[in-house]
């Protein structure tokens, strides 16, 4: 192509691109859910989801997708035409922590995806027996330092998110303890219940009631900020223990190479449903917290995950399975 015809090749694009914009979406979109139906991500999805086909009067179909950790899903959205129409309600794991639980990913979450937003996160809670001796986290991880190995904490199963944030408090704390995995949140919790096991993460959700009822006693949340469920409660790290932050998240991806102009369509639309009180609330019922952020804090915030857990991950001797 000569020189003199690549300005109008670009004014070409430009066009294009801005007709795109204007004219997207022409035909009903997917949201791919990496989870079965009945789940706190699913339940998001299907928050969102008809609210975007409400302001676009065109149909947004939730396709539950589970299976391999959320990989099933991220494939089928990562391998999709970059147009708009096939989006990914990501996780933590299916984004982050499970390029580095699991042998193959079939995609580079950090490359394969174009951020869109961050909806929500949610906190996990630091649920321990009330005969552990202990009424805060700094008295918690003086008497772990006071006997190594002794304290142990239960989760959902290897790799699980109440795992990874039990390693990355021993991490940070530089405290021994023995993780105790179970294949689910409801086993562990009446193992900790019992007393058989000394303390537990699990989701603001599924901690209230054991909480509310003292059967378990709540030290703190693991996020970035307090949980509405329970402002009484403070973060891991103003309850001394700096740099930790451990939370589920959720997040709309595209495929890599989508408009510019469609994300920002799309960002627009879900941030302007995540602000909607009772979308708010609702979500709130749910134990998250609405996020709303730009495309480029959510890329941000990928990234970071991914580094975060592969050295929690790589600390606590976990093997990629």
């Amino acid at each position: 192509m000569s020189n003199s015809r690549l300005p109008l090749a670009m004014a070409i694009l430009v066009m294009a691109s801005s007709l795109a914009a204007q004219t997207y979406p022409t035909r009903p979109i997917r949201l791919l859910v990496p989870s079965t139906p009945g789940g706190s991500v699913d339940t998001i999805a299907r928050t969102v989801g008809p609210r975007l086909a409400e302001r676009w009067s065109q149909q947004v179909i939730v396709d539950n997708r589970p299976g391999a950790g959320g990989a099933i899903a991220g494939e089928l959205v990562a391998r999709a035409a970059p147009d708009g129409y096939t989006l990914l309600i990501g996780t933590v794991a299916s984004l982050a922590s499970n390029v580095s639980l699991q042998k193959r990913v079939p995609y580079d979450p950090a490359k394969d995806f174009s951020p869109v937003t961050l909806l929500a996160t949610q906190n996990l809670m630091l649920l321990i027996h009330p005969s552990i001796p202990a009424k805060s986290v700094k008295e918690l991880v003086a008497l772990a330092k006071s006997k190594p190995g002794h304290l142990s904490f239960a989760s959902a199963g290897t790799g699980a998110g109440g795992h990874l944030s039990g390693e990355l408090f021993k991490m940070l704390a530089g405290i021994d303890m023995l993780h105790v995995p179970y294949k689910g949140v409801a086993p562990a919790l009446v193992d900790v219940i019992s007393g058989q096991v000394s303390m537990t993460f699990p989701s603001i959700l599924s901690s209230l009631p054991h909480y509310r009822s003292n059967k378990l006693r709540g030290l703190a949340v693991t996020g970035a900020k307090r949980s509405a469920a329970v402002p009484e409660l403070p973060t891991m790290q103003e309850a001394g223990l700096k740099g930790y932050e451990s939370a589920t998240w959720y997040g709309i991806v595209a495929p890599a190479q989508t408009p510019a102009d469609v994300i920002n369509t799309l960002n627009t639309e879900l941030v302007a449903i995540i602000r909607q009180p009772e979308v708010r609330q609702r979500l709130s019922n749910e134990g998250a917290d609405p996020v709303g952020s730009s495309a480029a804090e959510f890329g941000a915030h990928i990234r970071s995950e991914i580094e975060k857990w592969r050295k929690v991950i790589r600390a606590a001797g976990i093997e990629p399975s």
